[in-house]
């Protein structure tokens, strides 16, 4: 029995692996990947929730214990998620060129990109909605509803700077054209020009929201440039790598700005709402390693296995990172049942507190995985085929069909039929494996291969190809 899922996720892997056109460059898939996961372990280490006066708030550990700033490097990846979304959205926008879908204007490419982001959100807030309203009949205390509805929402930001940075694409597209990579230097000069308003000369606070734009579109520019052609070779990657590295140690170490790259409670300055002249830096260093690292995912992505859980991650990314908040708050919410369970809802402030939440990520994981299993399906649109019977084709009012009232539809068809030979039609049938019905359990990963195989070529591919050169269709009409 423990072989059986083993062998089931092998035959997976390899029919991804084989529904895979070669000329995918999988290390996009697997920075975005890489991207999704650094953002979730990184919101599930730093956030605490710690009842306190009759509900629940949550604590950071890094303001109880500062020394453990270095570590939200590791898993402050958005830059990484703006880089590849850059990439994506420029590679689209030129295909949709190409193939003459851009006649149909800008605002429908854009409906298209603004689709596949608002049906998760859709489903969460259908979800989350009615669950706050009924907290809050219930009498759940405003700080509890509070946290429980910040943590829900916070990964909105994101998705509402992503769409700002989708429209205006076009326009980016124009300005890496012209000017290359160096595009991304117009914003963060933009995002210097804040900060020295902001913390040199005194000037309002408002004034950082201009950074949410100008500081990720930078990465954003710098991956439609890398789609166009750039970074080749190791020496800009590294240097980029080099550069951003020092230039984020020299703002921290001597123009004051925070260590930490997330948010911390209760800290004067955050690198990350809104996004500081350190953050950029950073994501700059980010994308200089991503574009390094690309080899060695490269060689790993030609493992079947990995490749599979890779395309399975981009399949749902925007569910993945929707929903793992909330998989957190199940779980907390859950262990309340128990008490204060250690390393869940207990103060984060000790070494110990760490290691007792290291042990919570599995917990965090499998809750995620279900929550994924069922809702993973409404973030692509279901292509199902029509139940309506055929409707029978009769000729036009008038005419009269040739040849003994044998129609050119049943001519065409024996045609058809007398030109495959019985035992090559054997052949055919023998070789194309008989599918499971959908509601049996073995239809499941062919759901799953079919769902990684669109996200990995951006379109649904068809079983069999169409004939070049179809034959001219009979002028019948469809009587109503």
């Amino acid at each position: 029995m423990s072989a059986h899922p083993a062998q089931a996720a092998r035959a997976l892997a390899a029919r991804i692996e084989a529904r895979t056109p070669a000329s995918r460059d999988r290390t996009v898939d697997a920075l975005r990947a890489l991207a999704i996961v650094g953002v979730i372990l990184g919101h599930w280490l730093v956030t605490a929730l710690v009842p306190a006066g009759g509900g629940l708030y949550d604590r950071s550990p890094l303001a109880a214990m500062p020394a453990l700033a270095p570590v939200s490097w590791l898993f402050q990846t958005l830059a990484v998620f703006f880089f590849v979304g850059g990439y994506a959205a420029a590679r689209s926008l030129a295909s949709a060129r190409r193939g003459g879908r851009a006649s149909r204007g800008y605002w429908a490419w854009l409906g298209q990109r603004m689709a596949r982001l608002g049906r998760p959100v859709a489903v969460l807030a259908a979800v989350w909605v009615p669950v706050t309203a009924g907290m809050a009949l219930a009498g759940v205390p405003m700080g509890t509803i509070h946290t429980v509805a910040f943590l829900v929402l916070s990964p909105l930001w994101f998705l509402c700077v992503f769409a700002g940075l989708t429209a205006l694409t076009p326009l980016a597209a124009a300005l890496v054209r012209r000017c290359g990579a160096l595009a991304a230097v117009f914003p963060a000069a933009a995002v210097a020009g804040v900060d020295a308003a902001r913390f040199a000369l005194g000037g309002p606070g408002w004034l950082g929201w201009i950074n949410v734009g100008a500081g990720w579109l930078v990465p954003y520019l710098l991956g439609m440039a890398w789609a166009r052609g750039a970074f080749h070779g190791w020496r800009v990657p590294a240097a980029l790598l080099a550069g951003g590295v020092a230039a984020t140690l020299a703002l921290v170490t001597w123009a004051g700005y925070p260590a930490s790259m997330v948010g911390v409670n209760g800290a004067h300055i955050s690198n990350l709402n809104p996004p500081t002249l350190a953050a950029v830096t950073f994501g700059v260093a980010q994308v200089g390693l991503a574009l390094l690292l690309r080899p060695v995912l490269g060689r790993l992505m030609r493992r079947p296995l990995a490749w599979a859980a890779v395309a399975l991650a981009n399949l749902s990314a925007m569910t993945l990172f929707l929903w793992h908040q909330s998989a957190f708050l199940l779980v907390n919410l859950a262990g309340s049942a128990f008490g204060r369970l250690p390393g869940l809802l207990t103060a984060p402030s000790t070494g110990l507190w760490v290691a007792q939440r290291l042990a919570w990520l599995p917990v965090f994981a499998a809750t995620l995985a279900v929550v994924w299993l069922l809702l993973y399906r409404f973030e692509r649109p279901r292509r199902r085929a029509s139940r309506r019977p055929a409707r029978p084709w009769r000729p036009a009012p008038g005419s009269k069909p040739a040849d003994g009232g044998i129609t050119p539809r049943d001519r065409q068809a024996a045609e058809v039929r007398s030109a495959v030979p019985s035992r090559q039609a054997a052949e055919v049938r023998s070789a194309v494996p008989s599918r499971p019905a959908a509601d049996s359990p073995s239809a499941v990963p062919s759901r799953l291969a079919a769902g990684a195989c669109s996200a990995a070529q951006g379109t649904r591919p068809p079983i069999l190809d169409p004939p070049p050169n179809p034959p001219p269709r009979p002028k019948w009409v469809m009587l109503r």
